[in-house]
């Protein structure tokens, strides 16, 4: 089963090169598809892009990084074959619409959310992956940054806010998910497409949580994922008024 990988990019110039080397080394034998959205970045990215994917997308199976930061693409007959293809918004409209952007052109058997900073580390899609395509005993899994994992200590308020509105959200969808704000969650082809989304900002995280939830026969599984997280000063995005949005959003698209 091929794995679509999403990357929603806004000014990540100095991670994109680096994540996207990983991406592509995680699951060597399995077929992947990795969809770049620039939500329009003003660092660079866009151009470095445009400098690496000039025809918006390629085909292979080795990325690695030169010493200028720019990608060296190749191909390794040990590896299953990778397909990188871009996507460029004209007027930014944040992670929700970048996502979206995503999921309406994913192919693959089973898709991923990938940030383009270096705050979640893709070996832990392995376990991931294997209890949707090889076990197939899930429909849905979602990481969870609360098991114990390596997690960057950083904002209280933060890990407050996180598992307030995990909590409020367990209680509204009867269900046990402690961290529904992280990045990764990974879905079968078909749960992806039967999401129906509006959100543009970090409201997506809730909004697709929402959408699997009402969906009473799927199967969702939890696991612990490694955290390397950002202070604002290297480049984090969200902040409080994104927490004040998301309690707000836990009851619109629940009695919306």
């Amino acid at each position: 089963m091929g794995l679509a990988v999403i990357i929603p990019v806004f000014n990540e110039r100095n991670t994109l090169g680096k994540i996207l080397t990983i991406v592509v080394s995680v699951l060597p034998d399995v077929p992947k598809e990795i969809i770049v959205v620039d939500d329009c970045s003003t660092d660079g990215t866009r151009e470095w892009l445009l400098s690496n994917f000039p025809k918006g997308e390629w085909s292979g199976s080795a990325i690695t990084l030169n010493k200028n930061g720019n990608l060296k693409l190749a191909s390794n007959a040990k590896s299953a074959r990778v397909a990188v293809r871009t996507f460029y918004h004209e007027r930014n409209k944040g992670k929700g619409g970048a996502l979206q952007t995503g999921l309406s052109v994913a192919t693959e058997d089973v898709i991923v959310f990938q940030d383009a900073d270096l705050e979640y580390d893709p070996q832990d899609w392995i376990v991931m992956y294997d209890l949707i395509a090889s076990r197939k005993v899930a429909d849905v899994v979602y990481g969870s940054r609360f098991y114990g994992r390596p997690h960057r200590s950083l904002y209280f308020h933060h890990y407050m806010a996180n598992r307030l509105i995990s909590l409020l959200f367990n209680i509204i969808y009867n269900q046990t998910l402690t961290d529904i704000e992280a990045c990764y969650k990974m879905m079968t082809h078909e749960v992806a497409n039967s999401l129906r989304l509006s959100a543009n900002d970090f409201g997506i995280e809730i909004e697709i949580s929402a959408n699997i939830a009402r969906r009473k026969t799927l199967r969702i599984y939890e696991l612990g994922i490694s955290y390397f997280g950002r202070t604002y000063v290297e480049g984090k995005k969200i902040n409080w008024r994104d927490g004040v949005k998301a309690l707000w959003y836990l009851l619109k698209f629940r009695f919306g």
